[in-house]
């Protein structure tokens, strides 16, 4: 009864049928394999994983399981995409790859015959049977072949997968025949074959253990299968092996049992002080929240104190008002008392009483000229703002000096055409077990913006779908358990002023392979080359630039594109072209030496310069040195210091064909440096020049896998 928990699948919960190894040595039912490996492949047929879930009683999938399906089956959804269509509805075996243990919690890689490669475990199948018999001592095992009643089985044969009463196993055995040498059991249901296959090749037996890969391996699968290349030892020496070192270690853990006692009385004890500590918490948060709701009570009790007190003010101004009013009307109040008064017929009593009464009733004359309320009926000045606190109570959860504010990395993280927000903990102290990265678009007009939440396991998170040529503010907290850090420094990151164009280079317009090196960049190379072409050259002559464009052009819209220049690079032109300029381009640039200095030549340097600038048939920006030079221009500054700018650590390019203008961005603060108009009524192309040692790498564009999966893997 103690070993139950060994023998408990963790899908189902239930004891083993049929066990299969899965490469992380884990075990789950055959039956539960192929139901969870179901379930999310009818996720991506009919839009979800709820109702695969409902449609499988069997198997008790967590929430944190189903994550994983999900995520799984966004991958295989990915890998359909390019070709791969699933399984059938009639198919009787999944086809996918990927399996989310549900022991050790992580996506398991079934290799490409899925679950078909994966063996079956005998030895717990058997140990599980003998549990089964014990708990079931009491029902017996009828024989498979007696005639109606059958008899109590008395032994199994493991050849014949059948259960037989002593005379039924005598009829179907009998003395000198070849089912005479069947191995037979005692009474069991549990048949298994007696030589273990490999499941690459069905027909051969397993004679090898792979010490790689922790399995047992046919010999066709040492001599040009998957295990070619690795270590094998032979069957029965990795029997003795391992039944050397399991005995071993049962020894050791046996000869332990006092100490394993202890540690089980310490634990009975932590778990008596968990609960206690856990009363005593419980309790404590419980005062924290009365006395933050008595404070509460107390504020909503003074608020409405305020406004009842403001209220009767009102109406009893209010209300004098309405009787001053009401004087005023003919025999009534002020008016009836006049009316009185103007029936004195004694000179000297009616002047001693009228001067008083004039001026109040010159007095009422005015107000009611001009008429205004005595008291405002609106209580705008008793609203209460609590947006500052909703806001620190919906941060209220457990703080600990253990779990420190995590800081998001700049350098690491960047926006192009995704974000790429990558965080660490500075500290040595344990790492969050999930982090919250929140963030949200930076708008002018809005006071107070919305921030967006999303859970992430690991410390770098890409995001999609960002707004063009905006900022967002991002920050990030980390959780363990119930206790969260405080929210890192908000650090703001701008996309780019246009969607992100991707290209290579073109290694078949104008390329010249003699002096360029083309790999996932072009790096300019110094060789002998260069020096062969310099017997040319004599006093006055100069080397040329190697040029090179894109493979893709541009003939509309707005795009953005960004690459990094080598710090050793002596000189680098970056810009565009239109495509039917390139051929142009090309010839001019392919002139060894200057013909301002041909013997025959008529041309001075200064006349040659000027008609050779006027004529260049793209718009480009001169890189080198570290420094970022800005054309000369009637708008630029007079002075050439103030023209030269420290070259960015990325530097990006906004063509606008619509405005017919480019833009020269350091793209890791999305600024721009300079901006021209430039003729594009034909098809542009991003165009770049090198000379001497010099590098371009275009920058990469940021893809799930800079963190989207890899967290369980």
């Amino acid at each position: 009864k103690g070993i139950e928990r060994e023998l408990i699948c963790p899908a189902c919960k239930e004891l083993f049928t049929h066990p299969l190894i899965l490469p992380c040595q884990h075990n789950v039912c055959h039956k539960c394999v192929k139901e969870i490996l179901f379930a999310f492949e009818d996720s991506l047929a009919d839009g979800g994983s709820e109702s695969s879930n409902q449609s499988s009683p069997r198997i008790k999938i967590t929430s944190a399981s189903m994550d994983r399906i999900d995520r799984i089956s966004r991958s295989a959804s990915q890998r359909r995409s390019f070709g791969w269509r699933g399984r059938k509805r009639n198919s009787l075996t999944p086809r996918s790859t990927l399996f989310p243990c549900p022991g050790c919690q992580r996506d398991i890689d079934l290799g490409e015959r899925g679950i078909n490669g994966l063996f079956r475990n005998f030895t717990l199948e058997t140990i599980v049977e003998r549990y089964r018999q014990a708990a079931r001592a009491a029902i017996a095992i009828m024989c498979d072949f007696c005639k109606p009643p059958p008899q109590e089985s008395t032994k199994s044969c493991m050849d014949c997968s059948a259960s037989y009463c002593n005379e039924c196993f005598k009829i179907h055995h009998p003395w000198g025949t070849v089912k005479a040498q069947h191995e037979y059991v005692g009474p069991t249901t549990n048949f298994r074959p007696k030589i273990l296959m490999c499941p690459e090749h069905e027909m051969e037996r397993v004679n090898m253990y792979c010490e790689i890969c922790r399995r047992p391996v046919c010999h066709l699968c040492k001599l040009g299968g998957c295990h070619a290349n690795h270590r094998v030892t032979t069957m029965s020496t990795a029997y003795k092996t391992l039944k050397e070192k399991l005995s071993k270690d049962i020894d050791y853990l046996i000869s332990k049992e006092s100490q394993v006692k202890a540690h089980i009385t310490q634990l009975n004890l932590l778990l008596k002080e968990t609960e206690c500590n856990s009363e005593r918490a419980k309790e404590a948060a419980s005062q924290s929240f009365e006395k933050l709701s008595h404070v509460l009570e107390d504020k909503k009790a003074a608020a409405l104190r305020a406004i009842e007190a403001s209220k009767n003010l009102r109406l009893e101004k209010l209300q004098t008002q309405a009787e001053e009013y009401q004087g005023l009307l003919e025999n009534n109040g002020l008016v009836g008392y006049a009316q009185e008064v103007l029936k004195e017929t004694d000179p000297s009593c009616f002047v001693q009483t009228a001067k008083q009464l004039h001026f109040r009733i010159q007095k009422a004359t005015e107000s009611l000229k001009s008429f205004r309320p005595a008291a405002e009926t609106t209580f705008e000045d008793f609203v209460v703002d609590i947006s500052k606190q909703e806001e620190i109570l919906g941060d209220l959860s457990f703080h600990s000096n253990g779990l420190e504010i995590p800081e998001i990395n700049e350098e690491q993280s960047r926006m192009y055409n995704k974000a790429l927000i990558s965080w660490e903990s500075p500290g040595k102290t344990e790492s969050a077990d999930i982090y919250v990265l929140e963030y949200h678009k930076l708008n002018r007009e809005e006071e107070s913006a919305t921030w967006q939440q999303i859970e992430v396991c690991s410390e770098s998170k890409v995001i999609p779908d960002l707004d063009d040529d905006s900022s967002y503010a991002f920050r990030v907290r980390g959780y363990k358990g119930s206790i969260c850090s405080p929210w890192s420094r908000e650090v703001v990151l701008r996309t780019p002023p246009a969607p992100v164009f991707s290209f290579l280079f073109d290694d078949k317009c104008g390329y010249n392979s003699e002096h360029l090196l083309l790999r996932t960049s072009v790096e300019s190379r110094a060789g002998f080359p260069l020096l062969l072409g310099s017997e040319r050259m004599q006093v006055g002559c100069y080397t040329t630039l190697d040029y090179i464009i894109g493979d893709t052009g541009i003939a509309k819209g707005k795009h953005f594109w960004a690459f990094r220049v080598e710090a050793y690079s002596y000189l680098v032109k970056v810009g565009v072209v239109s495509g039917n300029k390139i051929q142009k381009l090309f010839h001019n640039t392919h002139d060894v030496t200057s013909p301002r200095y041909e013997q025959d030549s008529g041309h001075d340097s200064g006349s040659e310069d000027a008609f050779f600038d006027s004529s260049q048939p793209f718009t480009l920006v001169t890189l080198g040195m570290k420094k970022f030079f800005i054309p000369t221009t009637p708008a630029a500054p007079k002075d050439p210091a103030s023209r030269i700018l420290p070259l960015p650590l990325c530097l990006g390019i906004c063509l606008d064909c619509d405005k017919g203008k480019v833009g020269f961005y350091d793209a890791s603060r999305m600024k721009c440096l300079y901006e021209c108009e430039v003729d594009c009524s034909g098809v542009m192309y991003p165009a770049f020049a090198l000379m001497g040692g010099a590098a371009v790498h275009l920058e990469e564009a940021v893809t799930a896998k800079y963190g989207e999966y890899h967290d369980d893997i």
